[in-house]
């Protein structure tokens, strides 16, 4: 996808964030399980994300916070989990956020003295962002001022090679790519030797259950090994959404692959305070089996 702005990390160029959304699909669309290519693919995410970035906010923006980095719907805090490094790294480090969303992590990372850029394929994710800046600058809050933010696809990065000291990846980008080892060689091209690439993706266990979070999920409905990706597409066949299944195997062998050793693989457990569901995750099947998988890298 083409940039957003004519100079990478350019705030603000993005217009209004408080200009109406794309409207929602006539039809409700039908789940299915096809192949999805890369183009079918992104043209689906971006819409998807455009489409709902509101409403997912809206629902979900307060568990993610505006001051905190949320690996996944367990609610692990970078803060406490330290995969990105020590927290005195962090200071000064140039850090890329793939698939950001509305930059919650990003702006996290940039009160810890990070010089983040937030990068999103959904222009509508990113003018959530910017009211996160505004509302900043609104409040006269003191801080590192707003993050950067780009609009492009995370298969065609638009920086120079080795231009970033940290890259990391909340449930962004990666499940919703035809082709996970084109995100994990423009990963590798854009960062320093020697640097980081954490990325937290839906644990590959649950694409084996219904993606419901009672007791009706708690049954294997479908092969682990299927890899066919799962697409919602409107009346006339087009995909309105699509997600790519790897299993942990094949994400292991993607990171290694992609030029990167894999120094952790992180499963979080369910934490008692967290009661919350959120899609296909909630207590009752995060006290049984895994939700989320954190892969925490390093260049070679």
């Amino acid at each position: 996808m083409p940039r957003a702005t004519d100079e990478p990390g350019t705030p603000g160029a993005l217009g209004d964030p408080l200009a109406p959304a794309a409207s929602e699909p006539e039809e409700e669309p039908t789940a299915t399980r096809r192949i999805a290519g890369d183009a079918e693919s992104s043209r689906a995410s971006r819409g998807w994300w455009d489409r709902n970035a509101d409403e997912y906010q809206e629902e979900h923006g307060g568990f993610l916070g505006d001051d905190r980095f949320i690996w996944g719907p367990e609610g692990l805090d970078e803060a406490e989990a330290g995969l990105l490094g020590p927290a005195d790294h962090l200071k000064g480090a140039a850090v890329l956020e793939v698939g950001a969303g509305a930059a919650q992590c990003s702006r996290w990372l940039a009160a810890q003295g990070a010089r983040p850029v937030a990068l999103d394929i959904s222009h509508r994710q990113l003018r959530h962002a910017l009211r996160l800046n505004a509302e900043d600058g609104a409040a006269g809050a003191a801080g590192p001022g707003p993050v950067a933010l780009v609009q492009a696809d995370a298969t065609a990065l638009p920086f120079r090679d080795a231009s970033f000291d940290l890259a990391c990846s909340a449930y962004g980008a990666i499940p919703f790519v035809a082709d996970p080892m084109r995100v994990m060689r423009e990963v590798h091209r854009v960062l320093r030797p020697g640097a980081r690439w954490v990325f937290s993706v839906t644990h590959p266990i649950r694409w084996a259950f219904p993606d419901e979070p009672g007791p009706e999920g708690l049954s294997v409905a479908a092969s682990y090994f299927d890899r066919t990706p799962y697409v919602e597409q409107d009346e006339t066949g087009r995909a309105v959404y699509v997600e790519h299944h790897r299993t942990l195997g094949d994400r292991v062998r993607d990171v290694v692959a992609g030029g990167f050793r894999l120094l952790d693989l992180v499963e979080p457990e369910w934490p008692a305070w967290n009661g919350q569901e959120w899609g296909g995750w909630s207590p009752l099947r995060g006290n049984l089996i895994p939700g989320t998988a954190i892969f925490v890298c390093e260049r070679d």
